[in-house]
């Protein structure tokens, strides 16, 4: 299997825990192509549910360094949000300083309203069935056929460590 997914993959075991921790987070999940057998990905994708008042500072500053471990190997990252319900919200901004007014170049539709929400939804949405269809790694490692071998291996490992 190509290294970089191996590299990708990785991220999920220092990710899952790390934002699991997080006040206000009620599941992480796991959607795109590494959901796949797409042998050389070009991002990973995570999906975080979000309580609808928690601060996001935290759980984007996790971003940005999951985003920097995938662009050190040529690759990209997302943390897409969703609500406890299951409806899509945007995903964590990727500055340092979030707020109105400070970048000129912040595609959020309400920059500003909650910080660090990147509310972009004229560029990227997702559907409630996307939204539904992802692996969810937290609370519950979900273990369902399909799965690619590489990304089951690394779940084992997960459920492994959660029960830790």
């Amino acid at each position: 299997m190509n290294q970089k997914r191996q590299q990708l993959l990785s991220e999920i075991l220092w990710f899952v825990p790390a934002v699991a921790r997080l006040i206000g987070v009620r599941r992480i999940a796991l959607l795109g192509s590494m959901t796949t057998e797409k042998k050389d990905p070009k991002d990973i994708d995570f999906l975080v549910f979000v309580d609808d008042e928690v601060s996001l500072g935290p759980l984007a500053k996790i971003g940005r360094k999951v985003k920097g471990h995938a662009q050190n190997i040529g690759r990209g990252a997302d943390i897409f949000l969703a609500n406890p319900t299951g409806h899509y919200i945007g995903r964590t901004c990727g500055w340092i300083q979030c707020g109105p007014g400070i970048r000129r170049s912040c595609r959020a539709l309400n920059c500003g309203r909650r910080h660090y929400l990147n509310d972009d939804l004229k560029a990227v949405t997702l559907s409630d069935e996307t939204v539904r269809s992802s692996v969810e790694l937290w609370p519950v490692v979900e273990r369902r056929t399909g799965l690619p071998d590489d990304l089951e291996k690394v779940l084992e490992q997960l459920q492994v460590g959660s029960r830790s």
